[in-house]
């Protein structure tokens, strides 16, 4: 006789995990609280679709915290295994310029979400839509669908219920109180992979909203990471800093403010500038930095308006603050303008099969965890990864 299985939760850890779980074996019924599955699936797909990022196995883990966590998770079903698996099921993908992962020109999110569907409906798998989980009454889960109760006996269940940003696509955290009722501990949700507040002075707000910087480094703490910032009227966003989320956050917690240093020129050492700075000749300090460092507008604005009239005049100052510019965080974004949270379940609370401690055949995974990991594909790698191992585990079973 198979054992039930019931996945709530709609998203990319639970179709793979659907995708993945042996139909000989499980009666498996996936319920989802909007009337189709994958929608912040598709919302992340906006823009570009990034499925996953082409590192090596091992620097790919250690961009996610903690790596320890992910080891045997990203080990078990890496970024070729994902492209292999997309792969057979009519999803052909291509490494970018920017060792990001894409599906091939022509191939929608909606394409890749449909293919995806396409296997469980190979799979057997029963989905119902608009059904909104409410907890438990003693050893049924209980949905709301059209305002009528149903009441569900599950021989195993595997919430996949997401994190707390994009409340639009129905991820709103609101399942935390159900978890809590029963013991389990949960880490209040943070936003991850945002804007950070800067408190610009107008003038320069004004003229650099919306522009980008570019190949520039930044640091905070012992962290660095290369790559672009956007300026906004709030303050920075963009690949760069958002890598550096938990250790802004970190910061913020506890101090109130968190400082990091922004490397304009991260290809060149000081003393390479002071030696271009050593032909300046009769130009300003404006010249001299067009002609000898080529930098734009943007940049030179951000200097002045960051630094002190004679430490943008004093060329010994001004190239240290070149490579080490300070600058302060003092907020960071909303939740809901967030495009990932931490918090979530204490990773404390499930074994290393993702079983709940406390709950016995009850399984979590996806980013209902308390996880984190910056974009550019590792966040739906994750997810991925876990809901394809969780199958694996349960299907040895």
């Amino acid at each position: 006789m198979k054992t039930t299985v019931t996945i709530i939760g709609g998203g990319s850890a639970a179709i793979m995990l659907a995708s993945q779980l042996d139909e000989n074996k499980f009666d498996v019924t996936l319920y989802e609280r909007n009337s189709a599955l994958g929608r912040k699936f598709l919302v992340a797909g906006d823009g570009g679709f990034n499925l996953t990022h082409a590192e090596e196995t091992e620097k790919l883990i250690n961009r996610y915290q903690p790596a320890s966590f992910f080891e045997k998770i990203i080990s078990s079903f890496n970024n070729t295994d994902l492209r292999d698996w997309l792969s057979t099921i009519g999803i052909e993908t291509f490494i970018g310029t920017s060792n990001r992962v894409f599906p091939i020109k022509g191939i929608k999110p909606i394409d890749v979400l449909n293919a995806i569907l396409n296997e469980l409906k190979k799979k057997n798998v029963e989905i119902k839509t608009n059904h909104f989980w409410k907890g438990w009454e003693k050893d049924e889960l209980l949905f709301e669908d059209n305002n009528n109760i149903v009441r569900v006996k599950s021989g195993i269940t595997i919430f996949c219920l997401g994190g707390s940003s994009w409340k639009v696509t129905g991820s709103d955290g609101s399942w935390t109180n159900h978890f809590a009722e029963r013991g389990i501990e949960i880490i209040p949700f943070q936003s991850s992979n945002c804007a950070y507040e800067v408190k610009w002075k107008d003038e320069f707000s004004s003229f650099a909203e919306g522009k980008s910087l570019k190949n520039i480094s930044l640091r905070c703490n012992a962290s660095e990471r290369k790559g672009e910032l956007v300026i906004t009227k709030f303050g920075l966003e963009g690949g760069a800093i958002y890598a550096l989320s938990p250790q802004i956050r970190r910061q913020l917690s506890d101090t109130g403010s968190a400082t990091i240093f922004l490397d304009l020129k991260p290809s060149l050492t000081i003393e390479q500038i002071k030696d271009k700075f050593s032909a300046r000749g009769n130009r300003s300090i404006k010249k001299l930095l067009i002609d000898r460092l080529n930098f734009d507008a943007i940049q030179i604005e951000l200097l002045k308006s960051l630094l002190s009239k004679d430490d943008f005049t004093y060329l010994e100052d001004l190239a240290l603050k070149i490579k080490k510019l300070p600058i302060i965080i003092t907020a960071i974004a909303p939740i809901d303008e967030a495009i990932s949270t931490v918090g979530g379940i204490s990773l404390n609370e499930i074994d290393t099969r993702f079983q709940l401690k406390k709950l016995q055949d009850n399984y979590c995974i996806g980013e209902m965890l308390d996880w984190d990991a910056p974009t550019g594909g590792y966040l739906l790698q994750a997810c991925f990864s876990m809901g394809h191992q969780l199958a694996v585990l349960l299907n040895s079973k």
